[in-house]
């Protein structure tokens, strides 16, 4: 059977979120102060991103809910006690700087556009619902995607192989079928690949050094990489 439809990651796949979250950090900074403990802005934005890894870890792990590891960041980043309300506002100031600097890559939409019509498009994010149905929406690209699933709601992450089954369960699709393009080779190729369904890792920043795994390095080589299909024979590279 050849591939039927595309799973797609969201965050740094087609939404940059690694701009956006050091812009949105930024400003968020400039309106609020720099926390104590920081010698600069940019050690305090980097200190961010290392905190966001660890929470978010914590999260796809169930030790914590969606808002417990917002709370968490904002109580680690500023380094004093906060109650959940002092986290959650502190948080959603945070949220509104971010999401000002939203931005699709610019080869997003392009692709959307060249595959319509050949694959079915559904997301599978390590999010919560609320906020990547927002994001897509705003982004305008919400009604590209058959489907949105998330971590928060589904209650696993991937790369556990029941996320990437729930999405072809709700296609209405064998894994065989699908393909995921994320830009994580462990969490978003090959957790897809042991899933059953065909992995795409998208190698934005050229990282390479994961023979094993199918890899883009932009969007634009996907086209030509599905209709090739082959069930992409052995793993290469597209530059």
């Amino acid at each position: 059977m050849p591939i039927r439809a595309v799973l797609w990651d969201v965050d740094d796949t087609l939404f940059d979120h690694t701009t956006a979250s050091v812009d949105g950090m930024s400003g968020h900074l400039a309106a609020e102060g720099l926390p104590g403990g920081y010698a600069t802005a940019h050690d305090a934005v980097d200190a961010w991103q290392r905190l966001t890894r660890r929470h978010w870890a914590r999260f796809a792990a169930g030790e914590t809910d969606w808002q417990g590891q917002r709370r968490d960041r904002a109580r680690d980043f500023l380094g004093r006690p906060l109650d959940d309300a002092e986290a959650d506002g502190w948080f959603d100031r945070h949220i509104a700087h971010y999401e000002a600097a939203w931005g699709l890559f610019p080869d997003t939409v392009p692709v959307l556009d060249a595959l319509a019509g050949t694959y079915r498009h559904a997301v599978l994010s390590n999010s919560a619902l609320p906020q990547q149905h927002r994001k897509l929406t705003v982004l305008g690209v919400r009604d590209r995607f058959e489907s949105l699933l998330c971590a928060a709601e589904l209650g696993f992450a991937k790369p556990d192989a029941r996320a990437f089954l729930a999405s072809c369960e709700a296609l209405s699709l064998p894994p065989a079928d699908v393909v995921y393009v994320g830009d994580e080779p462990d969490i978003d190729a090959a957790g897809a690949t042991a899933a059953g369904l065909r992995g795409i890792w998208l190698d934005r920043t050229g990282r390479g050094g994961r023979p094993e795994l199918v890899r883009i390095t932009a969007l634009d080589q996907l086209p030509g990489l599905l209709a090739g299909d082959t069930r992409f024979g052995a793993p290469d590279t597209f530059r």
